[in-house]
């Protein structure tokens, strides 16, 4: 959507950082909180100072002692033969695989995950994790511990950040996105016993001991196709999920811990059905 689509649409006027702050606690956020927040920037409306906007408002609630994360995934940066959107010519792989840059956490950009996303994991004193595909920036008291142990396999398990948000007993925000874009139901997925829970193997190129390596990564086969009705069947069943509008988007806040203990129960008994059919 273009800017001035985005100014015609914007229904009560400007979205400020003070309107943000507003509607943000409206919803429940709270200074202290570890948040994990996945975004889109322009169904809020127009806001004055776009993406920055959102991140201070954030932040000004939270407070220093509190805990700001986001997604910072950089997916492009993986095995070349598993690319769909494009795919690109089987007799590029091998040179897609020999030239590749490094990962680098304060070089490589985040695909797909949105402004607000992209412009956190540039501000001072924001920290990543190094994983080469499945990232996440954190800010605040614990921003050490969210990012600085994640493994290579397993990108979103046990030794991902998405883990160390639910060791913290974090809250998720999804301002202006759906389930579809909510990364902790892959902690779940990995935490879940069922039929058709598989391994894959996928490679990225990273730095070792300060040279560029490719290396091959095990991971879970991710599937996001039940998220939605996962997430659906949260809410009506535990009324831990909070609804509100910030600015003219959408927004949904619920504890993390919560929801995957659910998911971990659900996927473990519908994938089973669903395995069978």
């Amino acid at each position: 959507m273009s800017e001035l689509e985005v100014v015609k649409h914007t229904q009560n006027g400007p979205v400020t950082v003070e309107s943000l702050v507003e509607d943000f606690r409206d919803l429940g956020v709270k200074p202290g909180l570890t948040l994990l927040v996945h975004s889109s920037l322009s169904p809020l409306g127009w806001v004055c100072g776009g993406r920055v906007a959102v991140i201070l408002a954030l932040e000004q609630i939270l407070t220093p002692d509190g805990n700001l994360v986001m997604p910072a995934h950089s997916t492009t940066f993986s095995e070349p033969s598993l690319w769909q959107n494009p795919p690109v010519p089987e007799d590029w792989w091998e040179s897609i695989r020999s030239t590749m840059p490094a990962y680098e956490p304060d070089l490589t950009p985040t695909r797909k995950m949105g402004a607000i996303a992209e412009s956190f994991r540039k501000q001072n004193g924001v920290l990543r994790s190094g994983h080469p595909q499945f990232s996440f920036t954190a800010w605040g008291a614990e921003k050490a511990f969210v990012t600085g142990e994640h493994a290579l396999e397993f990108g979103m398990g046990e030794n991902s950040s998405l883990a160390r948000v639910y060791d913290l007993e974090g809250w998720v925000l999804l301002l202006g996105v759906g389930h579809i874009n909510n990364s902790s139901l892959h902690l779940a997925e990995n935490r879940a016993h069922y039929p058709g829970n598989q391994n894959t193997t996928n490679g990225s190129a990273i730095l070792v001991n300060g040279k560029r390596t490719w290396v091959t990564i095990k991971g879970l086969d991710m599937d996001e196709s039940d998220f939605e009705e996962i997430a659906d069947a949260f809410e009506r069943k535990t009324g831990l999920v909070r609804r509100s509008k910030v600015g003219d988007a959408d927004a949904v806040l619920f504890p993390q811990r919560a929801l995957i203990d659910f998911a971990v129960a659900s996927m473990g008994e519908n994938r089973n059905v669903m395995s069978k059919e």
